[in-house]
């Protein structure tokens, strides 16, 4: 197989029918249980590998699994040990730093030390609403829960004493499975503002594919490596992704246009143009041109997911543009 420049990981709601697939699927993934026979792992050859991410609360109701495209096949027999778990955009300030902490802190201890967790202020006003936050709140509380989440982890550390939250004589136990507990990702759209907070409080940098193209990203993190060096943090070994880049192959155009106007447009709240011009739903090559750019532009990880038709949907990506991605 071909390797990409970069490690492709597709998101797959719903290849698990259910709360109980979903819960086997995990368990798989953190070294216990088999799962259950009512989802599949598809072509060995193909390479895919677990690891999970979490929706807005109030907006998504399917469980929410992630899987990681590697170059190597994978036997479904054996363990996955060695699978990386990674949060897209958790909010915890919506779901509050301790709980996170605590759920977030076992997902690592029970994995081995394998979590990355990336978060953000989120940018749903009715998750704020179903938890009694203010809104206008959410970047101070934010910064606090970012700090809030590392004392709770990081057992030598002082408690967090802030404005919105304070860990005073809280103690997690069990804590994670690394002392430093996992790295801390913060999401953001590429403002200067955003940059700023992931060189602050960031471990690294996680973009939105529907708000960020390929020279947009360039020019984004060119932007945040000055930032990195401003802190002390060495912008060459800084991680970074690409989320929510939605996607549908297909070579019939009539089909792509139905698919963007009843499952995208619907749900995400940008003009059409946009995202016809950012989401890739159409030709393979589009998806393999696109993704070649945003290599070139520095973008380490992609976060893919399918929009329609999942299962099959990544048989086609793995057929004809992951080997095309130069």
């Amino acid at each position: 197989m071909v390797r990409s420049p970069f490690d492709l990981m597709a998101s797959a709601d719903f290849l698990v029918p259910d709360r109980d697939a979903a819960v086997a699927m995990v368990q798989r993934v953190l070294g216990f249980g088999e799962p259950k026979p009512r989802w599949s792992w598809g072509d060995p050859g193909q390479g895919f590998r677990v690891t999970f991410c979490r929706p807005h609360r109030t907006l998504h109701q399917s469980p929410t699994l992630v899987e990681l495209i590697e170059p190597a096949p994978v036997d479904p027999a054996r363990p996955m040990s060695d699978v990386v778990c990674a949060t897209t955009v958790a909010l915890p300030v919506v779901r509050g730093p301790v709980p996170l902490a605590k759920s977030l802190g076992a997902i690592d201890r029970l994995s081995g030390g394998r979590l990355i967790v990336a978060v953000g202020r989120g940018s749903a006003q009715q998750d704020y609403q179903a938890v009694g936050i203010d809104f206008d709140e959410r970047w101070g509380r934010l910064d606090e829960a970012v700090h809030a989440l590392r004392a709770l982890w990081q057992r030598d550390r002082e408690p967090f004493v802030g404005r919105f939250y304070s860990t005073a004589g809280i103690k997690l136990d069990p804590g994670p499975a690394r002392p430093e507990g996992p790295p801390v990702w913060i999401g953001s759209w590429g403002s200067e503002a955003g940059l700023r907070r992931v060189a602050r409080i960031g471990d690294g940098w996680l973009a939105s594919a529907y708000n960020t193209t390929p020279v947009l990203f360039g020019e984004a993190k060119a932007h945040l490596d000055g930032q990195l060096e401003r802190q002390g943090k060495d912008p060459t070994t800084y991680p970074n992704a690409v989320a929510t880049m939605w996607f549908y192959i297909t070579e019939d155009r009539a089909e792509a246009d139905r698919v963007m106007r009843e499952r995208v447009l619907p749900t995400i709240h940008r003009p059409e143009d946009v995202l016809r011009a950012r989401l890739l739903v159409g030709r393979a090559e589009l998806f393999s041109e696109k993704l070649s750019a945003f290599a070139r532009a520095g973008v380490q990880r992609v976060f893919i997911w399918p929009v329609a038709d999942e299962a099959r949907q990544l048989a086609p990506f793995c057929d004809k543009v992951r080997s095309a991605v130069a």
